[in-house]
């Protein structure tokens, strides 16, 4: 059963799907299919993988190792965010990333010298959203986060 048109969750979707850091994260996707599977796939339906609901989250196993395909998704989400603060401030924020095979590890965001954002992650196999809005407030929080930190060490931040 589809949701028609004009319902609350339909508009928090399109809200979501105009937001700067989905549409990134949506051509990051596109831009890894190098094969053009999903070439006629719609933004929403690149970012279903991204959407966990708290029922698929509770069949996940607390404990689990991240496969491949979650690793991926968790890198290009924190490429996406590095992306989105490059358009905004012109400084490239690189991503550093070192996860264990157990799905434990740390997340920095890096712009010449400056630390934007510095997180230790855990669970990672559980990596994702309960939906669209989340997803684009997760990311446009991060990235505002990261451009405030810019503003208050500029000096740094160019180094």
């Amino acid at each position: 059963m589809s949701v028609p048109a004009g319902t609350p969750a339909v508009n928090e979707d399109e809200a979501a799907l105009a937001a700067p850091f989905v549409k990134c994260l949506a051509r990051l996707i596109r831009a890894q299919d190098t094969y053009g599977l999903q070439d006629g796939a719609s933004d929403a339906e690149l970012l279903t993988h991204f959407i966990i609901t708290e029922q698929q989250r509770r069949e996940i196993p607390i404990i689990g190792d991240p496969d491949p395909d979650v690793l991926l998704r968790f890198n290009i989400f924190y490429t996406a965010v590095g992306l989105t603060i490059e358009a905004r401030t012109g400084l490239v924020a690189s991503p550093t990333m070192m996860i264990s095979h157990e799905g434990f590890g740390r997340v920095l965001l890096t712009t010449g010298r400056l630390v934007v954002f510095s997180k230790t992650v855990r669970d990672v196999h559980r990596f994702g959203f309960a939906t669209l809005g989340k997803l684009a407030e997760a990311g446009a929080k991060l990235v505002d986060d990261a451009i405030a930190v810019i503003e208050a060490y500029p000096d740094v931040a160019r180094a």
